[in-house]
């Protein structure tokens, strides 16, 4: 390593001795030579193994690297890598949390583990690579340690949050958050799991990573670092997807879209998918096949923001009284499952056959020599597709994107609901679009539905709550430390209004994620124009705020019973209500758990309203609602 590209950090005494103890160390000079390490360095390799001899099992290849003609495809041989383990975060040290600590999981102090981490990576290849965590401006310094034949994993990490270039790192570079990349870890002592391990330090936020998936590490795993920051300062960084919406009449409103893995974020960004004819498929009965179509003449146009983590940091805020977002990533990990053929999304599949430079993919089929195609996803097993296919698009990529801080007009929230009907009744009693009362959208965003059929993750049966935030997997404290500044939030910006979207499903309706884009176009026409009463009615279940009594887009109106489920006669009110008591008793379950001393007055209030079946008055009486 050149002693000159030394002397400009800053290193804990941890990460000086790795550096001194490697017997080769790069700090990368581009995005083309990291895409370049991820391939062997070799112009004349098409597959690179990412291999590791483990004690016991010998020589094991973990993913292998293909040279496609649009990019490097990355492909895991265990079935189990392809998606995030959402319980593999552990906290190590002995400050508050909520999550599973080390020594509990398995027994002993995280110290020698930590010592001996250190220790595999003298000898090593290795890269050193600084960045950002959060945005340019307002991000903090971090470093990757990861071993060289794992330059797509940095690679990965580059373009998820931009990386600093060799000749570009300021002096005195000075990380408050470092990765340690050591995979063989997963096989030696973590029977083969997926495991990132935390360790808040007071100068230093460690984050051992000890698999080669970025998703819970490059991506979640920074989002972690983020939250905590956020915590002991007093902010949030929102999970959630946000895009400026100009109508046809050149209207301009902003959707911030929130919600659990799955719930539609990436989606939110996406223009509505249409036929070849240029129709589009709004609903299917699942019991009589029969499908609605409809036709808009003209859409509206898109500038995305953000596209999963929306940076909302004290000094972005003013006095709009809305909610002011940035985007905390320089790229973007887009879920591509719902891509099967040729036609399916014209947007990405242009972006990514045709990129700028070349792209990064994962669960994809990656032939050396050949492009890579996103709706050819890779295998799990024969006639099953991997449902966790990704590609990584750097921000500067994305047409029309908006690099400066946005106000927020509404904030939606997404649900993935499976089939209802009243012979199998659930939870899949959400109409359309609702409006919500700012309490009970806060109540949302504690339970945060983590929902049917999710390709994000690996545990997907029945109804799950993704935690508070719906960024709670990924958070390192406490839950009620997170609820209290999610409240502080939502009562601090009373010009944001607030509605709740449904995907997959509307009771016997299959939906897929038209209702967030019907919804998209029709907020954005309807632009700060208030609904008048006659427009609204309160819902059966109170938990869902206000429906809709008619909703027209473009000439096109939209059939009842998407708007009110219970008017579907495939679903009843019998069925509707017996829906409707699962989902409340799921928000009762998983409320009380927030009833701590610490909590918010306010937001006691509001769970205990829940609690105590309140009306939708109750609700609100305690935060007024901005129609």
């Amino acid at each position: 390593m050149d002693k000159t590209i030394l002397k400009k950090f800053i290193f804990s005494k941890e990460l000086q001795e790795i550096v001194e103890g490697a017997s080769k160390v790069v700090v990368p000079e581009s995005r083309k030579q990291l895409l370049d390490m991820a391939l062997g360095n070799d112009e004349n390799i098409d597959l690179f193994e990412v291999a590791y001899d483990i004690p016991g099992k010998g020589r094991v290849v973990e993913a292998t690297v293909a040279r496609c003609n649009n990019g490097a495809v990355v492909n895991y041989e265990d079935v189990y890598m392809r998606r995030r383990d959402p319980d593999c975060l552990v906290v190590a040290d002995n400050k508050d949390t909520d999550k599973p600590r080390y020594g509990e999981l398995y027994g002993g102090d995280f110290e020698p583990i930590r010592q001996e981490t250190f220790e595999w990576f003298k000898g090593k290849e290795l890269i050193i690579m600084p960045f950002m965590s959060g945005s340019d401006e307002l991000g903090y310094p971090s470093i990757l340690v990861a071993p060289m034949n794992a330059a797509f994993f940095a690679a990965s990490l580059a373009d998820l949050q931009g990386f600093i270039p060799k000749d570009e790192i300021p002096n005195n570079f000075k990380p408050i958050a470092a990765i340690y990349l050591a995979p063989t870890f997963r096989h030696t002592h973590f029977d083969g799991k997926q495991v990132v391990v935390h360790n808040r330090r007071s100068e230093i936020h460690e984050l051992f990573s000890y698999n080669l998936y970025p998703g819970p590490s490059a991506k979640k795993g920074i989002y972690g670092v983020l939250i905590h920051i956020g915590e002991l300062e007093g902010w949030v960084t929102l999970h959630a997807s946000s895009v400026k919406v100009i109508t046809p009449y050149d209207n301009v409103i902003t959707i911030m879209h929130e919600g659990a893995s799955g719930g539609g974020k990436s989606e939110m960004l996406e223009p509505i998918h249409k036929q070849p004819d240029g129709s589009i498929v709004l609903c299917e009965n699942i019991l009589t096949g029969e499908a609605t179509h409809m036709v808009l003449k003209e859409t509206c146009e898109l500038h995305p923001v953000t596209d999963d983590m929306a940076l909302c940091h004290p000094s972005l805020q003013n006095d709009s009284g809305k909610l002011v977002v940035k985007d905390a990533e320089n790229g973007w990990f887009l879920r591509i499952n719902h891509i099967t053929e040729y036609g399916t999304d014209p947007h990405y599949e242009k972006l990514t056959i045709h990129p700028k430079e070349p792209l990064i993919f994962l669960n994809l089929r990656g032939v050396p020599g050949s492009t890579c195609l996103i709706w050819e996803h890779t295998m799990d097993a024969p006639d099953v597709p991997c449902p966790n296919p990704r590609v990584i698009m750097p921000r500067r990529f994305v047409p029309q994107i908006v690099d400066e801080p946005v106000e927020i007009d509404v904030r939606s929230f997404g649900v993935r609901t499976p089939p209802c009907t009243k012979e199998n009744p659930t939870y899949g009693i959400i109409g359309m679009l609702h409006v919500l009362p700012p309490s009970i959208a806060w109540l949302w965003r504690l339970v945060a539905p983590r929902g049917h059929g999710n390709p994000s993750i690996i545990d997907t049966e029945g109804m799950t709550s993704e935690g508070v935030g719906s960024y709670w997997p990924f958070a390192t404290g406490r839950m009620v430390d997170q609820a209290n500044l999610l409240l502080e939030q939502i009562v601090n910006t009373p010009n944001t209004r607030y509605i709740l979207v449904p995907n997959q499903n509307i009771g016997a309706y299959k939906v897929d994620f038209m209702p967030e884009w019907i919804a998209r176009e029709y907020v954005a026409r309807r632009g700060s124009a208030k609904f008048r009463p006659e427009q609204l009615t309160e819902s059966r279940c109170p938990l869902l705020g206000y429906a809709l009594n008619s909703l027209k887009v473009d000439g096109n109106k939209i059939p009842k019973g998407l708007l009110q489920t219970h008017m579907q006669p495939e679903v009843g009110i019998e069925g509707y209500d017996k829906g409707a008591k699962i989902l409340t008793d799921f928000f009762k379950k998983e409320l009380k758990q927030f009833l701590s001393d610490d909590l918010n007055p306010l937001g006691r209030k509001i769970i205990e309203c829940c609690l105590s079946d309140g009306s939708f008055e109750d609700y609100l009486d305690l935060i007024k609602i901005k129609l």
